[in-house]
């Protein structure tokens, strides 16, 4: 009988007088091996490993298929650690090349350099979601602005939605630089090419500059158009990404209580306000969309922050965004209340409809940070702009007032 070690237990003979003799042990003669068994035993002797057998442009077409269709880091990264074949192979070009958006979805709290380095060698391979990602993290949070810029603008050129926009938010706000550096007419073409690839928020965002005469010439019933086909495409989207098309998608519910606090250009204007309000204004509890990997990812990064990027700067109100400010006062905030600021007005519309209807309050004078009266946002306030666009937004530089 042989222990776990392959150690024989020591035999016991009995002699004449019934007494029990152990026999001792000739470790040389046995020639035990404490060495680990080989995995290719004995038994297999012969035999051939199937795997092997495989040749790799096999493996990398199933890999490719996994990384493509991935839900989560983990699916991707358990493959990579089952053996040293499967990892050489997974990190193939044409594997990391076609690796989905979901497989970038890390938490903040589980960034490492290994993680950093994963994207950098996916974006490498010329993997469009790597190239946006790390170029938003990178822009956003490490504070590298000139390279995050130019892998957004990498996957810019190759027709990504997500990467337009945000290049346009950049070219809005002057982000990374001062506030003349703001690019206007740039932004709108970044914008219209975003919104013709089918982009929600950027056709929204169109939409408010050509009502409001914002970097392109004003034109208020083209820009009521793209809205409402930005809340046709919203809907639209909330059908398509249905696990059970059966189930009612959205409830028709009456018209909340009038706000205690109405904006005076909605009171004037008979309540309608002259806008094209989103669904969920006319009662439509509209399910808000998910976020990206990379928004959430700033989300989270900056909430472990205190929700402080900065001295003096500070986050865009819309839960779904995560953008931070890069210079104090980058961002226009509410004049109505003056307590919350958005990076575009796409993130205020969302808002609006999500919280911040119920929320806003008038003030007739909000202090900022630094303990200065602002007023009413460098002295325009609620009567700059058109006033007739969706959830009345403004075009003033430092105000976006609520309808």
């Amino acid at each position: 009988m042989r222990t776990r070690r392959g150690l024989c237990y020591p035999r016991v003979v009995e002699d004449k007088n019934m007494r029990v003799l152990k026999r001792r042990r000739d470790f040389a003669a046995d020639q035990v091996s404490y060495r680990k068994r080989s995995r290719n035993s004995s038994d297999i002797a012969g035999k051939r490993d199937l795997f092997d057998s495989l040749p790799d442009d096999l493996v990398i077409s199933i890999l490719c298929k996994l990384s493509s269709s991935a839900t989560c880091p983990s699916d991707f990264a358990n493959v990579l650690l089952t053996c040293r074949r499967l990892n050489g192979l997974g990190l193939n070009s044409l594997v990391l090349s076609k690796t989905s958006q979901k497989t970038f979805a890390i938490r903040a709290k589980n960034w490492s350099e290994f993680a950093h380095r994963f994207l950098k060698l996916c974006a490498d391979a010329g993997n469009v979601e790597a190239c946006y990602t790390l170029g938003m993290i990178r822009f956003y949070c490490l504070h590298n602005r000139g390279s995050g810029a130019s892998l957004m603008a990498k996957a810019a050129i190759s027709s990504h939605a997500q990467a337009l926009y945000s290049l346009a938010v950049i070219q809005f706000n002057g982000s990374g630089g001062s506030k003349n550096d703001k690019d206007l007419r740039a932004g709108v073409a970044l914008c219209a090419r975003a919104a013709f690839l089918g982009h929600i928020d950027a056709l929204r965002e169109l939409g408010h500059c050509l009502q409001d005469g914002y970097g392109v010439r004003q034109n208020i019933t083209e820009g009521r158009r793209f809205l409402v086909q930005a809340n046709a495409r919203e809907l639209a989207a909330v059908f398509s990404t249905s696990a059970n098309p059966t189930r009612p998608l959205f409830t028709w519910n009456p018209l909340p209580l009038p706000h205690p606090h109405p904006h005076p250009r909605t009171v004037n204007s008979g309540g309608g306000g002259g806008g094209c309000p989103l669904l969920s204004d006319f009662g439509c509890n509209v399910p808000a969309p998910e976020a990206h990997p990379a928004n959430r990812f700033m989300s989270e990064w900056f909430a472990a922050r205190a929700g402080i990027p900065g001295p003096g700067l500070r986050l865009c109100s819309h839960v779904g965004c995560g953008r931070p400010e890069t210079r104090r006062h980058e961002f226009r905030r509410c004049s109505v209340c003056g307590t919350v600021n958005y990076c575009s007005r796409a993130c205020q519309a969302l808002d609006w409809k999500m919280k911040h209807k119920a929320e806003c309050t008038p003030t007739e004078r909000w202090v900022d940070e630094d303990g200065d009266g602002d007023g009413n946002g460098n002295g325009n306030g609620d009567n700059g702009g058109d006033g007739g666009g969706e959830d009345g937004v403004n075009v003033n530089d430092d105000v976006m007032p609520d309808s």
